[in-house]
């Protein structure tokens, strides 16, 4: 034998010793057993503590106490503080004039902090106001608290959850510690588009409420319409009209239609903020942001967005209509509002994780399908790492980890419809 054909032999029985190893590999993660609750628990709760230590390292490092601050710093949650106070001192028009709102913002932390644009409708400054009676860091704390006491509760109904073991899995998914540290409205967000979901079936009213009062973040609710007239659920429409209404009325009433005025004219300018990277496009999970990222100008990256909210709006309808099981209706419609939106970052992933957590519950209730467990584990990497990798090599992985929980609900959604269609031929 020549040393060609002893060469060509040894690395044709490496692959042949390969492809076993590589057989077992994915099968392991096509069906993942050794992926336990007990695994899963115990992971989580090592990456919440990891987590948590950044977030600690992070606040120490930016307020001087790791190596000297070159200027002061604040977190998001200064914006609504400076809302609030500029409420309470008869001036709530002030929040939506940048300069009296750094002023504003500076007189609750200190000179010089960057600035944080307030956009919010004037029915916000209704909770603004209530926050801005408590000084800034009781204030903070209070709100972050009370805040994600809501969701985590939001969620134990979602999940069913008994015992403690199901929160270490909940509080370690990303998003949660970056709101935590920026002082962001998610929980509230996702607390309410949760609760929305969670009780729709059996509380339709209540439910319409819920969304309702979604009306301080307006694009979120983007596709509840759709959902709630494909599904015929005219109470839960009706009601979330009727809470919007109030609420608008009621703060044209408090604060005076010249605040509405002044929100219309901050929020028509702050599209040039949004779409020219002031707004950094990494820490975006829309496609809007992955497109401006990835280099496209503002008109084609709205076009894609755009097509993508129309293609979401009709997906939604079929699923609504199609009278799916309420885990799969709820996964679905938030899954898709994040790609539906052109507007949503990091934080705001919170809704992705109440899709994974309809995922689940309707894995417990049906089984896991192939692939299902471990690309609902990968969302946690994904999502810990969107704005890095998006920062380092462009990549944006917001969209990604979205498209994903998305294609798990049509694949079960498929199924569904497969099975009924199979019951009724017989």
């Amino acid at each position: 034998m020549t040393a060609e054909n002893s060469h060509s032999g040894s690395g044709t029985e490496r692959r042949s010793n390969m492809r076993p190893t590589l057989l077992r590999l994915i099968s392991l993660l096509r069906e993942p057993h050794w992926l336990t609750r007990r695994r899963v628990v115990a992971w989580s709760a090592l990456l919440l503590v990891e987590e948590l230590f950044l977030l600690l390292f992070a606040a120490l490092w930016l307020h001087g106490f790791v190596v000297k601050a070159e200027a002061p710093t604040s977190t998001d949650f200064v914006s609504f503080y400076a809302a609030g106070k500029l409420t309470l001192a008869g001036a709530p028009a002030s929040a939506y004039d940048q300069a009296a709102h750094y002023l504003a913002e500076q007189q609750a932390t200190a000179p010089g902090v960057p600035y944080m644009l307030f956009v919010y409708p004037p029915v916000f400054l209704f909770l603004c106001a209530a926050l801005a009676t408590l000084p800034y860091l009781v204030a903070f704390a209070v709100f972050q608290l009370v805040t994600l006491a809501m969701f985590v509760g939001v969620m134990r109904g979602v999940l069913r959850g008994k015992g403690w073991g199901w929160i270490a899995p909940l509080l370690a998914f990303p998003a949660v510690i970056w709101n935590l540290g920026l002082g962001q409205n998610a929980f509230l967000t996702a607390a309410l588009l949760g609760g929305f979901t969670l009780l729709i079936d059996r509380r339709p009213g209540s439910a319409g409420m819920l969304l309702g009062m979604l009306c301080y973040k307006p694009h979120f609710g983007l596709l509840a319409p759709f959902a709630l007239a494909a599904g015929s659920r005219w109470r839960a429409f009706f009601a979330a009209s009727l809470t919007m209404a109030v609420l608008v009325g009621t703060s044209i009433a408090l604060f005076g239609w010249k605040t509405w005025d002044a929100y219309f004219t901050a929020f028509a300018g702050s599209r040039e903020i949004y779409q020219s990277g002031r707004v950094d496009f990494a820490g975006m999970v829309t496609l809007f942001g992955a497109a401006r990222r990835m280099g496209l100008h503002p008109g084609p990256a709205y076009a894609v967005q755009t097509v993508m909210a129309v293609l979401m709006a009709g997906l939604i309808v079929f699923i609504w209509r199609s009278g799916m099981s309420r885990p799969l209706r709820g996964a679905s419609l938030l899954a898709a509002t994040l790609l539906s939106v052109p507007l949503a970052l990091f934080y705001d992933e919170l809704l992705a994780l109440v899709a994974i957590c309809w995922l689940v519950r309707e894995a417990s209730e049906h089984g896991f399908l192939p692939w299902e467990k471990i690309l609902l584990v990968a969302s946690y990497p994904l999502s810990l790492f969107t704005w890095t990798i998006a920062t380092a090599w462009h990549v944006p992985l917001g969209p990604v980890v979205n498209l994903t929980i998305l294609s798990l609900c049509l694949r079960r959604a498929w199924r569904t419809r497969g099975a009924a269609a199979t019951i009724s031929s017989l």
